[in-house]
């Protein structure tokens, strides 16, 4: 065993023409209100890993260029298709409208475990602000809540590894139902 050296890695990526001709997972990120950028870059690089279909940038959450998004998207900001909503609600009607079911990421009364739930029809996944969550009037608008299992004493991961986790269960479940094919 090696590891692989930088020409070898980027050797096997599709350049940017090819990557738009390329199947993307079934799925949406809408991101609420999320205020580092740092984290909206670290989502966009996170997306791309799996060709999420889309992110919506909700509300005061920025949007690129930035170079504070920029250095952890690391390009990303140009490989995943992306919007700007003046509200995480328009985001969530439009991707309603799309066809995508909505959930949200949240602590809920009632919630689902992410990691055990099968997913049956295209999502739109929202991501609430680091410190509040999503809001009320979106927990109120989706069809399910979901979250992570918290087993230590903290109650919430980072709004950006929390997508990492969620992203890549749901990139699982939609590659082994043979939905989604990791080469394209």
């Amino acid at each position: 065993m090696r590891k692989k050296t930088f020409e070898e890695l980027f050797a096997e990526q599709p350049d940017l023409e090819t990557l738009k001709k390329l199947p993307r997972l079934p799925m949406i990120a809408i991101l609420e209100n999320i205020r580092s950028m740092y984290n909206v870059g670290s989502i966009f690089r996170t997306a791309d890993a799996v060709r999420v279909a889309e992110l919506y940038l909700a509300g005061y959450t920025p949007v690129p260029p930035r170079k504070e998004i920029d250095k952890t998207a690391l390009g990303a900001t140009e490989s995943v298709p992306w919007q700007h909503f003046a509200s995480a609600q328009s985001a969530v009607e439009q991707a309603r409208k799309k066809g995508y079911s909505i959930w949200v990421l949240e602590q809920t009364a009632g919630g689902e475990d992410l990691l055990t739930l099968e997913v049956e029809e295209p999502v739109a996944l929202v991501l609430g602000n680091e410190v509040w969550g999503v809001s009320d009037e979106i927990v109120k608008m989706a069809d399910r809540a979901v979250e992570l299992p918290m087993l230590g004493h903290k109650q919430s991961l980072n709004v950006s590894v929390a997508f990492g986790v969620a992203i890549y269960s749901l990139y699982n479940q939609y590659v082994a139902k043979g939905d989604y094919s990791k080469k394209g």
